[in-house]
């Protein structure tokens, strides 16, 4: 796979000048956001993603469960939907508020076939699995580390395994936030050199994030296969 270096670190805003989308998300206020978005079902990529695996036969009945890795799985919308449908879930989050609500969520089914790492993605290791699970996540990446990261996306995942979630966009207005993540269309869809895309949907729109602040939005939804045959 080619590298694609992320885009170039901008210098920093004084905090009184960013829009409220920008101090919100600079500051990173994650207990509130999980507060915000707890009870919203599973991200549509990952349910995507598994309607595929279903149509694959996976899970099977009478075999091992897959493992599944939720990067940045939060306070746990789309671990629980994995484990609920037969799954085995590493869920990899650095904030331990999301490890505590992850824990206590009522509808955590099978907690035998959980993992819960809190850790960060600077430096993440991650084992062999069939899918990868990144919702809304790979942007809080910081650029230096980023290609890292993808990397080890990359080796975790064997042919015909899959990738779903987010990339944000060169037009994001969180791309003016210097330790933010964002690619070109071209850029994405270079990242993705090494999979048969499943679906890809750029979006862009006007809109406000999780605390009801206005913000551009600009992102690819992502679903794709590991290229090869299993």
């Amino acid at each position: 796979m080619a590298n694609t270096p992320a885009q170039p670190a901008q210098p920093a805003q004084p905090e009184h000048s960013l829009k409220p989308a920008h101090v919100y998300a600079s500051q990173r206020d994650w207990p509130a956001y999980f507060q915000v978005v707890a009870g919203k079902p599973p991200r549509e990529t990952l349910l995507d993603a598994l309607r595929r695996f279903d149509a694959e036969g996976l899970p099977r009945p009478d075999a091992t469960p897959p493992l599944a890795i939720d990067l940045g799985c939060g306070e746990g919308r789309d671990t629980a939907e994995l484990l609920r449908r037969g799954w085995k879930v590493i869920a990899i989050d650095a904030h331990p508020d999301a490890v505590r609500r992850l824990k206590a969520r009522p509808d955590l089914t099978h907690p035998e076939r959980l993992e819960i790492r809190e850790r960060p993605f600077e430096g993440l290791q991650l084992p062999a699995a069939i899918l990868v699970n990144a919702s809304f996540a790979l942007p809080f990446c910081p650029p230096d580390h980023f290609d890292a990261l993808w990397a080890a996306i990359l080796t975790a995942l064997p042919p015909a395994s899959r990738f779903a979630g987010q990339l944000f966009g060169d037009r994001d207005d969180w791309a003016a936030i210097p330790d933010r993540t964002h690619h070109t269309i071209d850029q994405a869809r270079a990242l993705l050199a090494d999979f048969d895309i499943e679906h890809f949907q750029e979006e862009e729109d006007d809109g406000k994030d999780a605390l009801s602040n206005p913000k551009h939005w600009h992102r690819f939804d992502v679903v794709a296969r590991r290229k090869g045959t299993a």
